[in-house]
């Protein structure tokens, strides 16, 4: 992956076969770990883009948008403890559009409602 390109972390809800084959992303599958576990697992070797705006976005509750489901939660604690912006909330659909744009995606077994992260890669760099 390059500076700018996204993965999706996705929950087992999420149509991960569908939306990777439509993106020709790599698909890979975690179906025994939570999404705030992978999500800090690829944090420890994935660097946010601070060059832009909005470089993890959430998907918002469907009926509610301003609900914040514990999953999400979690992820703002986990970016917030490195220094990282809280994830953008995103209407479902356009969530998906943007998940069709990445070039992995990771789908977890959660089962909780909206466990979803998207994130834009940073520069790596030794300067």
């Amino acid at each position: 992956m390059g500076h700018g390109d996204w993965v999706a972390v996705v929950d087992a809800n999420f149509p991960a076969h569908r939306v990777s084959e439509e993106a020709g992303a790599e698909l890979i599958e975690m179906p025994g770990l939570s999404t705030t576990l992978v999500l800090e697992a690829i944090l420890n070797v994935f660097p946010i883009d601070n060059f832009e705006k909005h470089s993890s976005l959430s998907m918002q509750v469907v009926g509610d948008d301003s609900a914040v489901p514990q999953a999400v939660s979690e992820f703002t604690r986990t970016l917030a403890q490195r220094g990282e912006a809280n994830p953008q909330a995103t209407e479902r659909f356009a969530f998906y559009d943007m998940a069709r744009t990445a070039s992995v995606i990771v789908q977890t077994g959660d089962l909780r409602k909206y466990a979803n992260i998207l994130l834009r890669k940073g520069v790596i760099s030794i300067d």
